[in-house]
């Protein structure tokens, strides 16, 4: 993480605060005294506070002095899962949406939103917790993708992924039991599933799935990083399209 786009020490956190400032998540390392006034305020701001060591809060910070707190300064607005289903409706197509199922790397998000917006997708929705968010290190992986392509972000994504499909956005997730890819029909409206980076899809985003897709796996190795393989996805949707509507 780039310590310039950290805000550093209680004041300071404390003043960006108050002052309205673009945030995205509240590192605390103690409690007690003005740790807690700051926690409250984030919350109440509705920014994630996350707890975590000493010792890597003091990392993050390039050991500079942080008296138990850091802020990430946010890079990008967020918006919500109806401003994206918006986009679709005033673009008189089907709702085309990619969803981050725990996708913590910044580098694999920024990437992801870089073929999101070059492959045509509406948005793409992140949860709040476990999920690299729109940081500095996000906007330069996505090569300014992040500036062009709604991102929500949402408490919980299981019942985003519900909200999605009572509104007729059929939800396809990405899983090595799945079907070959290639052989599903994805013309219609799409919620994309990209599963973590270690696990892939947790078991509840699973269960939410209307079909499995899979790649075939032909080497010795058995996954893909999940921005080659959202990729792979992303422009499959593409290219069923083309065909589609070119008959």
């Amino acid at each position: 993480m780039e310590t310039d786009s950290l805000i550093i020490g209680r004041n300071p956190v404390i003043e960006a605060l108050k002052s309205g400032e673009l945030l995205d998540t509240v590192y605390i390392s103690g409690s007690g005294g003005s740790l807690g006034l700051i926690r409250n305020m984030a919350r109440e701001q509705g920014l994630v506070v996350k707890d975590i060591p000493d010792t890597k809060l003091s990392a993050m910070c390039d050991n500079k002095s942080h008296q138990g707190v850091a802020a990430t300064k946010c890079c990008g607005t967020y918006v919500t899962v109806e401003e994206i289903l918006e986009i679709s409706a005033q673009k008189g197509t089907k709702p085309f949406i990619i969803i981050c199922d725990e996708i913590e790397d910044p580098h694999n998000l920024g990437a992801i939103i870089r073929t999101a917006e070059a492959a045509g997708a509406d948005g793409l929705i992140i949860p709040k917790r476990r999920s690299a968010s729109l940081n500095s290190t996000v906007h330069k992986t996505s090569a300014g993708a992040a500036s062009w392509l709604p991102v929500a972000r949402v408490s919980n994504l299981s019942s985003t992924v519900e909200f999605l499909k009572k509104n007729g956005v059929w939800i396809y997730g990405t899983d090595s039991a799945g079907t070959d890819y290639t052989k599903t029909d994805m013309t219609g409206s799409i919620g994309l599933v990209i599963g973590s980076e270690g696990f892939g899809m947790s078991r509840i985003m699973r269960d939410k799935c209307d079909f499995l897709l899979s790649l075939p796996m032909n080497g010795k190795i058995t996954s893909l990083n999940a921005s080659v393989a959202a990729g792979i996805f992303m422009y499959e949707v593409v290219r069923q399209n083309k065909a589609k509507n070119s008959c």
